[in-house]
């Protein structure tokens, strides 16, 4: 099943009770789907696009289009199967904890509308939501010092966590271009493979 729309910004019409606000942008049937924590932090109150408008937001599109995720950087961003979007979508101003909970229900079915193949949480906080929703890992105790760049297995998701850009050494760059760049040379894919209820050979995967 895939979604059908032409429309790379607000594919879903999300209208939250804000202005400004920042919605998804992206590929609507992607393979990887970007996730940042809101646009205060990660940019993009001006243009409408997440992670545009901050040095640390263009660091990491170069990165991303260095690692084979976006085919150009700029506002916007040229994407071929990557979507991006924040748990929090308001411009406003930061997010409580209640915030955050009202929002969620349009994030989660962000994620569960495009079935992506590969969850990148940019941050502690995303990583955090991202491990806790979508994982078994614990996410109470989230060392980004120690999981960027790394891959971990997910309930149905590959999941690649991304040290927040304003804090990267350009090794931190250099390790995540590198294990972007070895993910795109395998079968990322998370399907599951169905020719056992079908008649001869054929191959039927599902996602």
């Amino acid at each position: 099943m895939k979604n059908i729309t032409a429309t790379q910004h607000n594919p879903f019409g999300f209208e939250p009770p804000c202005e400004p606000f920042v919605p998804g942008y992206g590929d609507a049937n992607a393979d990887f789907h970007v996730i940042g924590d809101h646009p205060g932090v990660h940019g993009g109150s001006e243009s409408g696009i997440p992670f545009t408008g901050t040095p640390a937001a263009e660091r990491l599109q170069r990165a991303l289009v260095a690692g084979g995720l976006l085919q150009e950087a700029g506002t916007p961003p040229t994407v071929d199967k990557t979507y991006l979007s924040y748990l929090f979508l308001c411009g406003d101003r930061v997010p409580t904890e209640a915030d955050y909970a009202d929002h969620e229900p349009m994030f989660d079915t962000e994620v569960r509308a495009i079935t992506s193949h590969v969850l990148l949480p940019v941050g502690e906080r995303a990583t955090k939501h991202v491990f806790a929703n979508m994982t078994a890992e614990p996410a109470d105790a989230v060392d980004m010092e120690e999981l960027h760049a790394t891959e971990v297995r997910g309930s149905g998701w590959l999941v690649y966590p991304i040290k927040d850009p304003v804090e990267w050494t350009d090794e931190d760059e250099d390790e995540l271009v590198a294990a972007l760049t070895a993910l795109l040379a395998t079968d990322y894919r998370q399907e599951a493979e169905l020719g056992r209820f079908l008649p001869g050979d054929e191959v039927w995967r599902v996602r």
